[in-house]
């Protein structure tokens, strides 16, 4: 995992590991908070955000309310910033889907995602 110019490394039990990366970030946030940015002061502060976590934020904002592709919701992260591989994309979206709240339809390697339900 790599959140700026660090990175992390995680072993654990497939189970533990939400839990971990929630750890990490939520720290890392902490001490990013508390730590003088030295950088220019309109440079934006470094984000720790997991894949889901972003993908989640464009169904929050209505992004999903029509159907995308795996390469539309890909290319609107890498617009906002978000540089993840494909599959991280993918795979997040497929726990997105089982999560209830995103649907997927069509056939493998053409599938769309929409809302399944609508944010709150």
């Amino acid at each position: 995992m790599r959140v700026g110019e660090i990175e992390f490394e995680i072993e654990c039990q497939e189970e533990q590991l939400q839990t971990a990366v929630d750890r990490i970030l939520s720290t890392l946030t902490e001490k990013l908070k508390q730590a003088p940015i030295i950088a220019e002061k309109t440079a934006a502060p470094p984000r720790a955000e997991t894949c889901k976590g972003v993908i989640q934020k464009l169904w929050e904002e209505g992004w999903f309310s029509t159907a995308k592709s795996l390469s539309e919701v890909h290319s609107e992260m890498a617009k906002r910033g978000f540089h993840y591989d494909r599959t991280a994309v993918a795979h997040a979206l497929i726990d997105l889907v089982k999560d209830g709240i995103l649907t997927r339809e069509g056939k493998p390697r053409r599938y769309q995602y929409a809302q399944k339900r609508p944010p709150p």
